[in-house]
């Protein structure tokens, strides 16, 4: 049967208008508290009743702790029972049975020595703490207990025997802390001071030096605070170095005024320490320049910053060749020349680990800027030469070596006016390691010293060492003709282009035309054109020799000194003849490409100076372009442009034969319909 009642309705769960804290509730709670309720106080009549009521209770914790032996509230319970009872021998029987079943209870031995103490029984106190800590000694809180048993009845002695009991088993920093105060407490420096020698020992970490420091700057003098720090910094070592007590060291310094010794710190401490561990200690050594020094203490302390952070580059990776240059460079601006000296020296240590020239390529680079400093800046000559002599004996020559060592040396030794050692260091680095610089370099000297004949040896031996460098057989042809040896100059040419094995032979072909055209021998020119030609059909060789003909004067012509005068009929014809020449070949040998850029160079020959006639024929002979296509290896086809010649195109010339022919038969048809139409009119 259905129900006829609607959905439930939802409770108003709104705050109630009146609030009722639960401070008002347990208030209310305790007035209200009904009297009959209470437990009835019990009264015994006389003492046999509180006898019996006493074995009562006795037998209730007999039965409890027979049934929970190793729960220790029922001894606990059943102790504090027994002292209400002011039954302090039961009690303390109570608790050493408890102590026989766990002796490790700690919170039953302080209930116990708690116990005795209410009780005031001061020597029976003594001796439960006594055997705790015997039991326990790793308890702090029972040593606590004992000492603050002996320091509240005055026997500051007892409490300082115990302390020292304590100390044998090295706690942990807040018992000797403890023990230090309750010293100070009493005007015992003296032992306070010894006890933080011994505490310093145990616990050597730099907060509690710090705290030391800060004993002695509160009772002793200023020559034992700077004792404490400088015995911490002693026994801490690098290794374990803290900014934090360097920073308190330097802020006594500086409330001392005594700012040279505080920035003396700040240096020492990031000179060694880190960049990683000594963040806030740049931090306090800015905020003290800042407020105490000046530009220069602001400069140092910058470059104190970058120095540890090359530090710990360099330490992290030693042959990190970039991060010594810039250390170098570093202290080079700093102006301090034995930090100069001793980072090179360290840097140039670092020797590369393997005989590969990549390797070597930055680490080079140091000796240079060794040397370079030591010459410019230390103006210390022996030392620079040294440092290039020992640079040379450690590259391994065999393997590889570097030119610009051996110019540097050489250079520096011209500079000091010694060119015998330098002719001497030039001429070992050839005779061990030739290279191509080391050649031009020494060459270049002997010029400017016009040592000519130097210059001839030399370059005889670089043309022994490499045959195929065009630009060496070019100089040394140059050299020549500037000493006005022209068949010195032109058998060297000779013998250049007779090499078999050039780098750019077009270069030495050309310098060696060009020197013939400049002497104005035009038929040795022309004869260097056409064995040129024999070794190759360059268009660029042809058109060469085209504007070489077109610049050779007539033989016949009177001489003149105008520049724009126009070539003469027969250079033009001589011009022309080449480019026929060149075409006739490249057609030939079937040049497609050489001879479209042939006939492009001669149609701009013919435009410049040639007649409508000559611009003509030339017009006829251009190619047109025709897109054909072409079967690849895939099967696949591609387009390509291709050039058809008026010239070799027979179908162009049968059709342009055939238009002719039908141009010809339409005009006469024209000529016989106007003939027939003259006839009908008349």
């Amino acid at each position: 049967m259905e129900s006829s009642r609607g959905p439930p309705r939802v409770k108003n769960k709104a705050a109630a208008p009146i609030q009722i804290s639960a401070e008002q509730l347990l208030r209310e709670a305790v007035d209200r508290q009904d009297e009959k309720l209470k437990a009835p106080t019990q009264r015994f009549a006389d003492l046999e009743e509180l006898h019996e009521w006493q074995g009562r209770k006795r037998k209730e914790f007999e039965d409890y702790v027979r049934r929970n032996r190793i729960n220790m509230n029922n001894w606990m319970r059943y102790a504090q029972w027994e002292l209400e009872q002011k039954e302090f021998r039961r009690a303390r029987s109570i608790f050493e049975r408890a102590l026989d079943v766990d002796s490790t209870s700690v919170v039953l031995w302080i209930r116990y020595c708690e116990a005795e103490m209410k009780s005031r029984n001061i020597n029976h106190a003594r001796n439960v703490f006594d055997r705790a800590v015997t039991v326990l000694p790793r308890v702090d809180k029972l040593w606590y207990k004992y000492v603050y048993m002996e320091e509240t009845l005055g026997n500051i002695e007892g409490a300082r025997a115990v302390f020292e009991r304590w100390m044998q088993w090295e706690p942990e920093e807040a018992a000797w802390s403890a023990y230090i105060k309750l010293e100070k407490r009493h005007g015992e420096f003296e032992k306070a001071r010894a006890i933080f020698e011994r505490f310093t020992v145990v616990h050597p970490e730099p907060k509690n030096w710090i705290k030391w420091a800060k004993f002695e700057e509160e009772n002793g003098t200023s020559d034992l605070v700077r004792d404490v720090f400088g015995t911490a910094v002693e026994t801490l070592g690098d290794d374990f170095m803290d900014e934090k007590l360097f920073m308190a060291y330097a802020k006594f310094e500086a409330k001392l005024k005594e700012l040279e010794r505080a920035r003396a710190i700040y240096k020492f401490a990031l000179d060694r320490m880190p960049r990683s561990k000594s963040v806030n200690l740049h931090k306090a050594f800015t905020q003290f320049e800042k407020q105490y020094g000046d530009r220069d203490g602001i400069e140092d302390v910058i470059l104190s910053k970058r120095r540890v952070h090359y530090e710990e580059q360099i330490k992290e990776n030693p042959k990190n060749y970039d991060a010594w240059i810039d250390f170098a460079r570093l202290e080079e601006a700093s102006g301090n020349t034995d930090r100069v000296r001793d980072v090179y020296e360290r840097a140039i240590a670092q020797i590369p680990p393997t005989q590969e020239k990549r390797h070597w390529r930055r680490y080079i680079y140091l000796w240079l800027f060794y040397a370079i400093f030591e010459e410019t800046v230390s103006q210390d000559i022996e030392r620079t030469r040294q440092i290039y002599q020992e640079c040379l004996r450690l590259l391994p020559h065999k393997r590889f070596t570097f030119a610009k060592v051996w110019l540097m040396a050489a250079h520096f030794e011209i500079r000091q006016g010694d060119l015998t050692k330098a002719r001497k260091l030039l001429g070992q680095a050839i005779g061990k390691c030739p290279k191509d610089k080391l050649f031009k370099v020494y060459i270049e000297i002997e010029m400017k010293l016009f040592e000519f004949g130097r210059c001839r040896q030399l370059y005889a031996k670089y043309i022994e060492f490499n045959g195929a460098n065009t630009q060496t057989w070019i100089k040394f042809a140059e050299l020549e003709r500037g000493l006005d040896d022209l068949d010195r100059a032109r058998a060297i040419f000779e013998l250049a282009v007779e090499e078999p094995l050039l780098d750019m032979p077009e270069l030495l072909w050309k310098a060696y035309i060009d020197f013939e055209e400049s002497e104005g021998e035009y038929d040795r020119t022309r004869a260097l054109y056409k064995r040129l030609l024999e070794k190759t059909d360059h268009v660029k060789v042809w058109t060469s020799w085209a504007q070489f003909e077109l610049g050779v004067p007539d033989p016949d012509a009177p001489a003149t000194e105008d520049e724009d005068q126009p070539p003469s009929p027969a250079a033009i014809a001589r011009a022309r003849a080449v480019f026929d020449a060149a075409h006739t070949r490249m057609k030939d040998r079937d040049l497609k490409e050489e001879r479209v850029a042939l006939l492009n160079a001669w149609k701009s020959f013919e435009d410049e100076i040639g007649t409508p006639e000559d611009k003509e024929k030339i017009n006829k002979q251009m190619p047109r372009k025709v897109k054909k296509r072409r079967k690849l290896d895939d099967d696949s086809f591609e387009e390509y442009v291709d050039y058809v010649f008026p010239a070799d195109d027979k179908s162009a010339a049968n059709l342009a034969k055939l238009m002719a022919n039908a141009a010809a038969w339409k005009k006469q048809k024209e000529q016989q319909q106007q003939a027939q139409q003259v006839e009908e009119g008349e």
